[in-house]
């Protein structure tokens, strides 16, 4: 298992590996037999934690990342039973265009439709985090968790996890499920969280911490901006692209990765680790998503998680990329 941390999942007895295998490359720019060989060294790394969704491989391969993960688990030799297996719900699962009445969001209706579907994709019985993609402003949380408490008598899940929420959903949901007694809300919340985009600290984190919620960050190098772009760039390296690139296009927000990438080269320390790393020091944070195109970049991010960063550099980064400040006082005065 290597020198692979665990910590608890939220207020949970769950134990999950402080990094967390993303899989959204699966399918789109994995193929199956590598996906199966990333899965497998992530295993051996001590990595238990995977998040996937039923809507990732995208468009009319909606459905393919759970599948890959479904053929692998199929193989046997306790791959299921090592793994804690976290999938999404929320998404239209129909060809693009308007998704047919009741084909998407939380109803109570598409929760068990979409449960099932993915059961049998991930050719498994039970989900261990069975995760809200995004909220849905249309369906009253009572209408969810009785929804959920059902999926846990038959044990097709165990545990639910939020992605996407804003501070006040968390705390909604939960006060939701602690009025009905006997559910156990929220113990997770997916959010986008990195060095160049701290907005989280100031409502969800904090709503995050107070109601047992393990903070898992997606996005870590902000679509790779925090990975060593200029210098790949100077390289002649992969170009630029989505996120990193609209980011980059910005004056100010390329003088200030180039900062960043100075202080890291000082310290010795590759930029994308050193993102990784600094995650893993923020209070509420369970684990960061790594989701490795290749073996390459889950060898890195394992690297990254045996990262003691000093305090010197930590007030680097934060001189750089400073957070909003602690909350309310952040915004109140």
């Amino acid at each position: 298992m290597g020198g692979m941390k665990y910590t608890q999942l939220g207020r949970t007895g769950l134990k999950v590996s402080r990094l967390v295998l993303g899989t959204m490359n699966f399918g789109p720019q994995t193929d199956e037999a590598d996906s199966h060989a990333i899965m497998d060294a992530a295993l051996d790394a001590g990595i238990n934690f995977f998040d996937t969704a039923n809507v990732y491989g995208w468009g009319e391969n909606k459905g393919r990342t759970e599948s890959i993960i479904g053929t692998w688990f199929a193989k046997g030799e306790g791959r299921r039973d090592k793994v804690v297996l976290a999938t999404k719900v929320y998404g239209n699962m129909g060809a693009d265009g308007p998704a047919w009445p009741n084909h998407d969001k939380l109803s109570a209706l598409n929760i068990r439709r979409a449960v099932d579907a993915s059961l049998k994709r991930l050719q498994t019985d039970y989900i261990d985090v069975y995760q809200f993609h995004h909220i849905d402003r249309d369906t009253p949380f009572e209408e969810i968790w009785q929804a959920i408490d059902v999926l846990v008598q038959q044990g097709k899940i165990l545990y639910v996890g939020s992605s996407n929420f804003p501070g006040y959903k968390i705390a909604q949901a939960n006060e939701s499920a602690a009025r009905r007694g006997g559910t156990i809300g929220l113990v997770s919340e997916q959010c986008l969280y990195n060095l160049a985009e701290r907005r989280a600290e100031m409502e969800v984190i904090p709503a995050a911490q107070d109601y047992g919620l393990g903070v898992i960050p997606w996005s870590p190098l902000h679509g790779g901006l925090l990975g060593g772009v200029l210098k790949k760039e100077a390289q002649g390296g992969r170009r630029t692209s989505g996120r990193a690139a609209d980011a980059l296009a910005d004056p100010a927000t390329r003088a200030q990765i180039q900062s960043y990438e100075d202080l890291l080269d000082k310290h010795g320390i590759e930029p994308g680790e050193a993102a990784l790393a600094w995650l893993l020091t923020r209070p509420g944070v369970t684990g960061p998503i790594v989701g490795p195109r290749t073996a390459e970049q889950l060898a890195s991010a394992v690297r990254a998680a045996e990262l003691e960063l000093s305090e010197e550099l930590l007030t680097g980064l934060d001189e750089i990329f400073p957070g909003p400040g602690p909350s309310p006082e952040a915004f109140a005065w």
